[in-house]
Formats: structure tokens, C-alpha cells, sequence
């Protein structure tokens, strides 16, 4: 976590951007972004250099010539605001075009991202407060680095600029906790937004196989084709890239496409069903032109509903025992239209749908209030649901007004436990509990019906209620003894 100090300094920026002219989160940030990425370049700059000099050769692959230190962090880090802001947005804004041209086609992170890199900041002072913070910062510490631009990103969820509105972070682990990254996996999420999704995928991986980062094989795996992300807008590609690369992924795999468009995702030239791990909370409001959307996912459904074609979309780009865990708004589950009973139809019976986790209807407050699950299904082209977990989250640890405040109770812990015991054929549980299953052919009748409520048994208490006229017979005395004290009353003021 990053200290208070430090949360304080990035305050005074937000402030210095709002009263500078930009009141936009989502500029602020990728204004710094572009500023980190220089910063990097600078660092791999330092170490090419650092090796040249061990090994007594020239430099490899130079980023930055030698009439070109000016443009270096290292070095206009130190002019005064008025320069700093003439060569920043004069020299080194144009070189990072250049230098994106140059690379163009090696498919980099930083050709994708820097290619139309445009400076919007409008002050010397403004500029000057950015790079003394970050300049701050010993950007060597992987957690540090992570902390901070989560820290960043965390102002789009307190403004909700534009729609992009961060899925909480503890809703992000658990949906990674449930399905469980292995260090094998191909992980994507087809609305990458801030990529929280695949850096809690990659923390998960540094944590449960550490194995993963040391051995050379899983190591170049983890950097360079382990995470792939696609997103409409250019801004949160450009965003997540850099959330994953503070979090010490050297070569994620974003770019700017839309997952619902023609043609389908295809990246470094492999076919689009080809991903062994999807977690994702696409959009879920609003329709598309059918016309924009891929032939391939209207063969699947018929609709122009976003969430249905969102959820077609990670079907076809699972490869076969890949697996997905989803947010959707509930409606999916029980939307009686012919798109979503096929959908459904498709989870259920062409694969194996494993669970439907109803969350809290103010998990997303103070910005949406509808009600979501999340569904957890492997793809299998030939069936396997035999029977579905279901689970009722009532509470996860926070209000559920649009405060969102910290409280006892948290059901979270609870969910895993029994999750992790739900993959025992034998456990069952009754269907008045908060987790229950049910089995396929029940699911079936009921037109694929995936509400919660649809199967739960609810236990009516019996309650005896007196004889009516029993309550008047007790009604009446109690009128008499109040005319009785009343009378009595009027006798002491004679």
C-alpha cells in the first residue's frame, strides 16, 4: 500500500489538474501515463546502457541517440517548469510519435500506445507538480509502482467519467479466486477497461506458483503471452497497458478492437478461439446496429443486446476446456426472449455451465443499481452440465447504499469455503440454504431459468391467529376498565 504522504501528493495533483482545466480523471491519467511510459523508456535506456559500458561494447538497440538527452526523464526531470514544458511538449511528444512509427509492426506494448501520443497539459506549474510526483517515486518496486497507478485509477471510479466505471476490487479477486489462473493459461478479458481483471490474474500467478516467474519458459510465457485485453476505446487501452506494465508484465497483449465487431479479436496472427481463461464484466447496457456486429456471434444469437452478444463473443474465444467467470446484469438469467433462452440453452447444453452467484444488488452503487451474477461455465462443444451451483450473496463487506462503506458483515469468505466444497459429487445441500444445487434436467423444464429465487424453497412459518371473538370479548373489557379510570378521574376535579 502506499503511504498516506504519497495518496496526499497525488491529491494535490487532481486538484492542480481540476483548477488547470482538466476536469476529466480519465485525461489526468492518460496524461500521466504517457509521462510513465517516458519514464520507462528512460530506464531501459539506463540499463542498455549499464550493460554496454560491463561488457565494453556499443550500445544495443539505442532508444535515445546522444543528441538527444534532453527528451531523457533523467535529465529534463531538472529544468525549470518553463523549460521542462517547452521541451516535453515540443521534443518529446514528437519523438514518441517518431519512435512508435519506427517500431511499428514489432508488436509492443509501447508502439501500440505511443503512436498517438498528444500532450494536453496546459501549464508549466501543472506539468512540473506531475513529474516532481512521479519523479518521487523509485519506480524499481513492483508493488510500489502497481499501488500507485491503482491509486490513480481509483479517480474514475470516485468521478464515473464517461461510463467507465472500475469494477470493485474485491469483486475483481473473487471472480479470480473462483476460476483459480493457472500458470499455463491464456487469460483475456474482451472489455479490458484498466485491465483490472488481468492484474489480479497476474498477482494471483505471483502468488499460489511462484514457479511461474522463475522458470524460463513459464517466465517468458508470463510476460509476453499469458495476458491479452481488448477495448474500443484507444484511452483505456493505453490506461490498462500501463496498470500492467507497473505491475511487472514487460509485454501485455492489449489493443484497441471491438470484441463485438467483424472480424472477431486476432491477435499475433492465432485464431480467436484460442484462450484458455476469460474474466470479464463487459458492458451491459444499450443495443448495437446489427450491422456492426460480428456475422460470427450472430450465428450464435440473434440480438442486439450488448450483454448477449458479449457473452457469445467469450464463448467463441475459448478454445475447448477453456473456462470464463462473468458478470452479468440478472436479466440474463431469466430474460424470457428467444435470444436469451437460446443463450442460456447454449451454456447449458452445448457446455458445462458450472455455477450462477447472485452478488449484491449495490455492488455497483453509486453508479448502477441493477442486480448482477456472475456465471462460471467451461466451453466444451459436447454438454456436460449435469448439475449447477447456486449461491445467494447477500453482503460483501461493504454498505450497500452509495456510500459503499467498510462493515462486519461479508459473506465472501463463506462463498469460497463452499465453493472449494462444492467440487465434492458427493456434498448437497438443501435448497433453503444460501448455496444449493440443482440438477440439469430440472433446469431444463424450467426453460433454462437461472434465478436464484426460481429454485429456492422458502419455509412458511404457520402462525395461529385468536378467535375474533375472543379479541372483542378482550377489546371490550379493556373499554370498560378505561370508562371505569376515566370516571374516576372526573371525581377528583369536583
Amino acid at each position: 500500500m502506499i503511504s498516506g504522504e504519497l495518496k496526499s501528493k497525488v491529491d494535490k495533483v487532481w486538484d492542480a489538474f481540476w483548477t488547470g482545466g482538466i476536469s476529466n480523471p480519465l485525461s489526468a491519467i492518460e496524461q500521466i501515463t504517457y509521462l510513465l511510459f517516458v519514464r520507462r523508456l528512460d530506464d531501459i535506456q539506463t540499463l542498455k546502457e549499464n550493460k554496454a559500458n560491463t561488457l565494453r561494447q556499443p550500445v544495443e538497440d539505442p532508444i535515445f541517440n546522444s543528441n538527444q538527452a534532453n527528451l531523457r526523464w533523467g535529465t529534463f526531470k531538472n529544468f525549470d517548469s518553463q523549460r521542462m514544458f517547452n521541451v516535453v511538449k515540443d521534443e518529446v511528444f514528437p519523438f514518441l510519435k517518431e519512435y512508435a512509427a519506427q517500431m511499428d509492426g514489432d508488436g509492443t506494448t509501447y508502439s501500440e500506445q505511443l503512436k498517438d501520443a498528444l500532450f494536453n497539459i496546459p501549464t508549466p506549474a501543472l506539468l512540473s507538480k506531475v513529474v516532481e510526483l512521479l519523479a518521487d517515486i523509485p519506480m524499481a518496486d513492483r508493488d510500489t509502482n502497481g499501488d500507485l497507478y491503482e491509486y490513480l485509477l481509483s479517480k474514475l471510479a470516485t468521478a464515473g467519467v464517461n461510463g467507465q466505471y472500475r469494477t470493485p476490487r474485491h469483486i475483481i479477486d473473487l471472480l479470480v479466486h473462483l476460476v483459480a489462473p493457472k500458470p499455463n493459461d491464456e487469460i483475456c478479458d474482451p472489455a479490458v477497461g484498466t485491465a483490472g481483471f488481468l492484474v489480479a490474474a497476474s498477482e494471483y500467478i505471483r502468488r499460489e506458483h511462484p514457479q511461474a516467474l522463475t522458470d524460463e519458459a513459464q517466465r517468458k510465457h508470463f510476460h509476453r503471452s499469458m495476458f491479452h485485453g481488448y477495448d474500443n476505446d484507444q484511452t483505456m487501452v493505453r490506461i490498462g497497458a500501463m496498470n500492467l506494465l507497473l505491475h511487472g508484465i514487460e509485454q501485455p497483449d492489449l489493443i484497441r478492437q471491438d470484441s463485438l465487431a467483424e472480424p472477431l479479436p486476432d491477435t499475433r496472427g492465432l485464431d480467436s478461439d484460442r484462450f484458455s481463461l476469460i474474466l470479464a464484466n463487459p458492458p451491459f447496457s444499450g443495443s448495437l446496429d446489427s450491422e456492426t456486429v460480428s456475422a460470427d456471434l450472430q450465428r450464435i444469437v440473434q440480438t442486439k443486446k450488448t450483454e448477449l452478444l458479449f457473452l457469445a463473443a467469450i464463448v467463441k474465444l475459448l478454445k475447448v476446456g477453456g473456462r470464463a467467470a462473468v458478470i452479468v446484469p440478472d436479466g440474463v438469467l431469466f430474460g424470457a426472449s428467444k435470444a436469451h433462452q437460446r443463450l442460456r440453452k447454449l451454456l447449458v447444453d452445448e457446455h458445462k455451465l458450472d455455477a450462477v452467484i447472485n452478488l449484491p444488488t449495490g455492488v455497483f452503487r453509486p453508479y448502477a443499481g441493477v442486480s448482477t451474477s456472475i456465471l462460471l461455465f467451461t466451453k466444451t462443444n459436447s454438454g456436460g452440465t449435469d448439475r449447477v451451483w447456486f449461491y445467494n450473496l447477500e453482503s460483501d463487506g461493504f454498505s450497500l447504499d452509495d456510500k459503499r462503506l467498510p462493515i462486519e458483515a461479508d459473506e465472501i469468505p463463506d462463498l469460497k469455503n463452499k465453493w472449494a466444497k462444492s467440487k465434492d459429487p458427493s456434498n448437497s445441500t438443501s435448497r433453503t440454504e444460501k448455496s444449493f444445487f440443482v440438477p440439469v434436467d430440472e433446469i431444463q423444464g424450467a426453460k433454462y431459468d437461472l434465478s436464484f429465487s426460481r429454485y429456492q424453497e422458502v419455509i412458511h412459518e404457520e402462525l395461529e391467529h385468536r378467535i375474533p371473538n375472543l379479541i372483542l370479548e378482550d377489546l371490550a373489557k379493556v373499554e370498560s376498565q378505561i370508562s371505569l379510570e376515566t370516571e374516576a378521574l372526573r371525581a377528583l376535579f369536583k
